[in-house]
């Protein structure tokens, strides 16, 4: 789908979209209780709707109950023999989050995803797996794995990905010995790990910091019936936020002023951006990385460290936004964990911007193009996450068309 972007001064009121990332977390900790549970706040993007299969691949049943209602009834995972696979689609979470639920019982369990989404790495799972003597054989599509897994003593590095610590971590409590997670440092996302344990507590489960780099589960624990409400997300707000940057007079609501979201910190960088040329430390939030990049490309350059797994993302992201900068006339450069990005005069792109099959450098793109107008090619991408990004965008004042096929 290509969209054409008229260039344009946003205003307006905009409702953050709920978190994705708490949905996915909120969604599993239900599919896991002893009963039903009423979660409102459920925007049904492929990455959520990708969840939502996989917990009933699982045994769990979800009902709808209004526009953004639905009543989960979860399932013992641990009896589960699922007799189809669990379509992960090119949902990182989703895929990471269910292995280690996959692995409480006995039966063989595949778990089925995109290429792209199969190449991002599963090493930490692969080695707890080996260790154990637990079944993991992965080609470019599926991954077959089977336990059971027992509990005990976990080692993970935290500058891969924080989904590996929060996949163990809803899938420990149900074992029956304590276990311990040991994260090998620097702690990358550890906001996203805070997010998880948050989860747990709302169902009843405990999950806790021993120090600064150990956590401590307790087994024999069960996830409790309860009902949630998932919380507007920073991630998407950041996109919106943006355009009060260029210019814009945008008011974004749905944000819970006292979140522990790690993307709320985009405000702070946003005002960097603006006042000059920052070194700014991502490690936290790589989420943010292609909206960042945008600001910096239009205002004063920036200087991003903590890039490296930005490469491990739907796209290769750190390449891929460089390369759609270009397009704009501006100048960057890549190295392992860093990316600088140029201060120079930003122009109307040259041709017609690419999506990449990814929901966040779209959105990027759309939010530069008020700047400068012009059409992006991919821009279907977006219903992964944000299925009514456009939308909003349009009700804003910001001219938005799709392009027929000719």
């Amino acid at each position: 789908m290509k969209i054409s972007i008229s260039k344009g001064r946003a205003c307006g009121t905009v409702k953050a979209p709920p978190s994705k990332s708490m949905a996915h977390r909120l969604l599993i900790c239900a599919g896991l209780s002893r009963g039903s549970c009423l979660l409102h706040g459920i925007v049904r993007s492929k990455d959520v709707e990708a969840t939502i299969e996989c917990l009933e691949a699982l045994g769990a049943t979800v009902e709808e109950r209004g526009e953004d209602t639905i009543l989960v009834t979860g399932s013992d995972v641990r009896l589960s023999s699922p007799d189809r696979s669990l379509p992960c689609r090119e949902s990182g979470s989703t895929l990471r989050f269910f292995i280690p639920l996959c692995l409480l019982s006995g039966s063989n369990a595949v778990l089925r995803g995109s290429r792209r989404l199969l190449e991002r790495p599963l090493g930490i799972y692969k080695s707890i797996c080996e260790e154990r003597g637990l079944l993991f054989s992965q080609d470019e599509t599926s991954l077959l794995v089977k336990g059971p897994l027992k509990a005990g003593n976990f080692k993970v590095a935290g500058n891969v990905s924080s989904q590996f610590i929060s996949g163990l971590l809803f899938a420990l409590p149900l074992l029956e010995g304590d276990s311990v997670i040991t994260i090998t440092p620097p702690i990358e996302s550890r906001s996203y790990i805070d997010m998880t344990i948050a989860a747990l507590a709302m169902f009843g489960v405990s999950a806790v910091w021993r120090d600064e780099n150990t956590i401590a589960v307790g087994g024999g624990q069960q996830y409790e019936c309860r009902e949630a409400r998932v919380e507007g997300d920073y991630s998407n707000a950041a996109f919106f936020e943006a355009l009060n940057v260029f210019g814009g007079d945008v008011k974004i609501e749905n944000l819970p002023p006292d979140s522990i979201q790690g993307d709320r910190v985009y405000g702070k960088m946003f005002a960097q951006l603006a006042r000059g040329t920052p070194a700014l430390d991502i490690s936290d939030c790589p989420d943010l990385a292609p909206i960042l990049f945008a600001v910096a490309a239009a205002k004063n350059g920036g200087v991003f460290s903590g890039t490296r797994r930005l490469k491990l993302k739907e796209s290769s992201r750190a390449e891929v936004m460089t390369g759609e900068l270009a397009r704009f006339g501006v100048s960057s450069s890549i190295e392992e964990d860093e990316v600088v990005i140029y201060p120079v005069k930003f122009k109307k792109p040259e041709g017609e911007l690419s999506g990449h099959n990814d929901h966040r450098i779209v959105m990027a793109e759309a939010i530069l193009l008020t700047l400068t107008g012009g059409v992006i090619d991919g821009a279907e991408a977006v219903s992964k996450s944000f299925p009514d990004f456009f939308a909003k965008l349009k009700a804003l004042g910001i001219e938005v068309k799709e392009i027929e096929d000719q």
